[in-house]
């Protein structure tokens, strides 16, 4: 068997196949104290994963984008793309069959922005694990130096930031990364690699070992001074003509030469360019040939008097690139890490392990202001100099009055937390840097009691930074400075700036960052900062004459996004009547307590009053409220809230509303309504984006249900005629056509859900009852072909996708020989559907727990069978069966049945040819 480069021809001879008793990482190298580099030749691969945080400020969670289509939002896209694909990439055959899955980041160098890491946490608990457990691995593997390193907290410029942001984005970033790594980070990437020597000088004071930069950010460079040789001579580097084979020492002004210096490496700026922007990643031998270009030889250095006994080749690059920018490359950069490179003798590392092997002997002095992404220093961010407009008329003169609004209102605020904050915290600031621990848990996710470890969390931190005992409204004080902090540093996020408009989606969400804490600091200490800080945004001009500039911006798109306690509360009250909510639930950031609820339907209308008490799971700020909701059908909802008064008041207003109701009059129950609560009302449109869709689709759902009705009927009466017309080669009628599609898409998705309710019965596993739904999916799909008909298939192949993975889950994880034959069989069947729809499933998770289970439990009763047989001249292949040892509750399974999960596994695009050839 050969393993092969995914986009090569070339093939490389298999590790043998005893390596099949491995995990997941089947093609990786496994050594585990590496010896130092043959070749002297080191390779680190470093990615950028980042993402903006996409929040909705008011309620902790990312609404649904709908330029991310068909995804929820651009988290889940790209994690779809990149984040997950690189936790399992793949290694394939040349016929395109999984030979190994590899987790690339226990290989790559590489850095996750806590906002992603939280994200993560929350969606995909699998893939994070993944990511932790990578760490460690490389630890094991490195001598203790692990891949990953810290971020500042939130990716803020920090040349730009004043000093006490500089240090709570160091220590936020490294607190987050401690909670997760449960270790201290070696090394710490700079937001857009953005320098200056004040953020040097935190960095040393916070005990950060090295940083990253690019080549273009080095201003000179020399050996490091000797006893013997102590004025050495600097060499002028700034055309980014430092040679980045090595790591270097820069030395804090002023500062003492024995403990006052970061390391520093300086990406290969070619070759890491290449693979952002030409084809470098086309293929794993690619790949290591343009990094080849970067390894010397023994020759000495044209600029270097000294010979190299050892080099690192070193690239940077966005995470993202692998996978989301250039589709399908994690797999080449899977086949280059754990297999290509070490081929050729390098050694892949990473920073903190090649500088405890190579420490530096050369010395560098930086740039004073200096980015990875800007030829002006960082003027990206706060001037119009041209990057990011990608050759586009747009200026962005918006730039520098936008900085200069947000650092008026982070001052102001500045002022609000030290006045209030010292009358709650022992040091306000120092209370603000230890906050991140609230923040770490509050992102933890949860099920069925939110935030009760933040909770704990939470009182710990008060109790330990209070500077007396804090009464129940100073606690949601003391957390609303906080909040309003947080949201302060937020705002200064760098995708703000980064491209050539204000009013893009990036610059509207600093700006609502903004708004939350101007919000906070109203609530918390009286004052209205909001007139003066939009006026101050009048001055950043918009390319956009619709918007003008900023203050217009923030008018339409920021002020109109605001949410408060009532319309949480309407939210609540209009869903719940589509959903029987208990007596606590989540809504986003809130804990809805219901109190009191009552529902009545009298003919089309439907009424519903209640009483909620919400909690912020954020600022523990606690409101009750009464509601009442008036379904009068289809799309026409009528909410109104208003504070609760008391139990009497409350007592009458439930009972005149009900009242009205009863007289079976829309119009009477609108004036009581009215009469009770006001003129403020919401409807439908008030509703959170993701839950408004929901409701839309359950009220169209009867209008749908009928039509799917007609154009059935239209097809049956019609179906001779379409035949016809395709016997004849004539051109079928559209509205015929429609009618067909319609028509097969519902038959097949109504036996799609009718299989997936009997698989999820376990009691069904191992009868037949799915034939009926079987054979109907498949006499569908021939129909549709034969009529030349196309379907629906997005709902379809979700509901697809799930079937397979959990019917093979159920065989793989709870082997009964009973049941093989049929599992087996209906995994074949739906899997053959899927090619006859002519529709690519996603089988990636599919893959990846037939393939766990291949080497875990199918492998080993192979190599048992195997041992039995040869040991056995009395056996008798065709009617003997094997107990194996993978565990207490493995069952015995027949050489016929192996065959069958081998030949499943074919059907999955996994290599089996090693077990296939194994058996007798």
């Amino acid at each position: 068997m050969t393993y092969f480069d995914p986009t090569s021809n070339t093939a490389a001879i298999a590790p043998p196949a005893s390596a099949a008793h491995e995990e997941l990482n089947q093609s990786a190298p496994q050594q585990t104290h590496p010896l130092p580099c043959p070749t002297g030749v080191y390779i680190t691969v470093h990615g950028h994963f980042y993402q903006p945080p996409r929040e909705n400020p008011y309620l902790d969670s990312i609404e649904q984008q709908p330029s991310a289509a068909p995804f929820h939002d651009w988290n889940e896209r790209i994690h779809s793309e990149c984040y997950r694909p690189n936790a399992f990439a793949r290694v394939l055959n040349d016929r395109g069959e999984i030979v190994g899955i590899v987790n690339n980041y226990e290989f790559l160098s590489f850095n996750m922005g806590p906002t992603l890491l939280n994200w993560l946490e929350r969606h995909d608990v699998q893939v994070y694990q993944r990511i932790l457990e990578a760490d460690r691995k490389s630890c094991d593997r490195l001598n203790g130096h692990g891949n990953a390193i810290a971020q500042v907290y939130n990716h803020v410029i920090m040349p730009l930031a004043n000093q006490r942001d500089k240090t709570t984005q160091i220590r936020w970033g490294k607190a987050d990364f401690r909670s997760r790594f449960s270790r201290d980070p070696e090394g710490m990437w700079l937001a857009e690699a953005a320098v200056d020597y004040a953020t040097l000088e935190i960095l040393v004071a916070e005990g950060i070992q090295f940083i990253i930069l690019a080549p273009s950010q080095a201003q000179r460079c020399r050996s490091l001074p000797q006893p013997d040789q102590p004025s050495v001579p600097w060499q002028e580097v700034g055309g980014s003509q430092i040679d980045p084979t090595r790591p270097y020492r820069c030395f804090l002004p002023d500062g003492n030469r024995n403990c006052d210096y970061i390391d520093i490496f300086f990406y290969d700026g070619p070759i890491s360019r290449d693979i952002g922007f030409n084809e470098v990643l086309s293929s794993s031998q690619h790949f290591a040939g343009r990094l080849g270009q970067a390894v010397r030889g023994d020759s000495v250095s044209a600029d270097l008097s000294v010979r190299a006994t050892a080099q690192l080749i070193a690239v940077a690059t966005d995470g993202e690139t692998f996978g989301h920018h250039k589709k399908g490359t994690e797999k080449a950069l899977a086949y280059a890490l754990s297999e290509e490179f070490p081929r050729r003798g390098w050694t892949v590392t990473n920073f903190a392990h090649y500088l405890s092997l190579s420490p530096p002997t050369w010395e560098v002095e930086l740039k004073p202001v200096t980015a990875w992404s800007c030829a002006h220093g960082v003027d990206r961010w706060q001037d119009n100099c041209g990057c990011g407009g990608e050759g586009s008329l747009w200026h962005q003169q918006w730039r520098r009055p936008l900085r200069q609004a947000l650092d008026w209102l982070r001052d102001q605020l500045s002022q609000i937390y030290v006045e209030i904050g010292e009358k709650l915290f022992q040091d306000p600031w120092q209370a603000r840097n230890n906050y991140t621990e609230v923040l770490r848990t509050r992102s933890l996710p949860s099920l069925e009691h939110p935030q009760v470890g933040a909770g704990n969390t939470t009182d710990r931190f008060l109790a330990r930074h209070q500077n007396h005992s804090l009464s129940t409204a100073e606690q949601v004080d003391a957390l609303r400075l906080l909040e309003m902090q947080r949201h302060a540093l937020l705002m200064y996020t760098s995708c703000g700036w980064f491209f050539e408009e204000i009013s893009r989606p990036e610059g509207v969400q600093i700006l609502r960052y903004a708004s939350r804490a101007l919000e906070l600091a109203g609530e918390v200490a009286g004052v209205q900062l909001e007139p003066a800080f939009i006026q101050r945004l009048g001055q950043a001009p918009s390319n956009i004459g619709h918007f003008r500039d900023g203050a217009e911006i923030y008018r339409q798109l920021v002020a109109t996004a605001q949410i408060g306690l009532h319309q949480v509360a309407a939210h609540y009250a209009i869903s719940s009547l589509f959903a029987a909510y208990p007596r606590q639930h989540p809504v986003y950031c809130y804990l809805a307590h219901q109190l009191d609820y009552q529902l009545q339907r009298i003919g089309s209308l439907t009424l519903a009053v209640g009483q909620l008490e919400l909690v912020s799971e954020v600022t523990r700020e606690t409101t009750q409220l009464v509601f009442a909701v008036l379904h009068l059908g289809g799309w026409d909802f009528h909410c109104c809230i208003q504070p609760f008064s008391g139990r009497r008041h409350y007592s009458d207003l439930k009972a005149n509303l009900f009242q009205a109701l009863h007289q079976a009059s829309a119009a009477r129950t609108m004036l009581a309504i009215a009469q009770a609560f006001g003129d403020q009302s919401y409807g439908l449109d008030s509703l959170f984006d993701q839950e408004r869709h929901r409701i839309m689709h359950l009220l169209t759902q009867e209008t749908l249900t009928r039509l799917d009705q007609l154009y059935t009927q239209v097809y049956r009466d019609n179906y001779g005629i379409l035949v016809a017309f395709q016997r004849d080669g004539l051109s079928v009628p559209q509205e015929l056509q429609v009618a067909a599609g319609v028509a097969l898409s519902h038959r097949l998705m109504t036996c799609l859900k009718g299989l997936e309710q009997e698989s999820s019965d376990p009691s069904n596993a191992n009868t037949q009852l799915g034939s009926s739904y079987l054979s109907e999916l498949e006499a569908i799909a021939t129909e549709a072909s034969h009529l030349e008909c196309p379907l629906n298939l997005t709902e379809a192949k979700k509901v697809l996708e799930r079937l397979i993975l959990r019917i093979l889950w159920q065989l793989l994880h709870d082997f009964n020989s009973a049941t093989v034959e049929t599992s087996v069989c209906r995994l074949e069947h739906l899997l053959n559907l899927g090619r006859q729809l002519h529709h690519d499933l996603a089988w990636d998770r599919a893959q990846e727990v037939y393939f766990h289970c291949l080497h875990k439990q199918i492998g080993p009763r192979c190599l048992t069978r195997q041992l039995q047989i040869s040991t056995d001249p009395a056996f008798e292949a065709d009617s003997c069966s094997l107990t194996v040892t993978p565990g207490p509750e493995s069952e015995p399974l027949d050489l016929s049945q192996l065959r069958r999960l081998l030949r499943l596994g074919e059907k999955l695009a996994v290599d089996v040819t090693y077990w296939l050839n194994y058996l007798p």
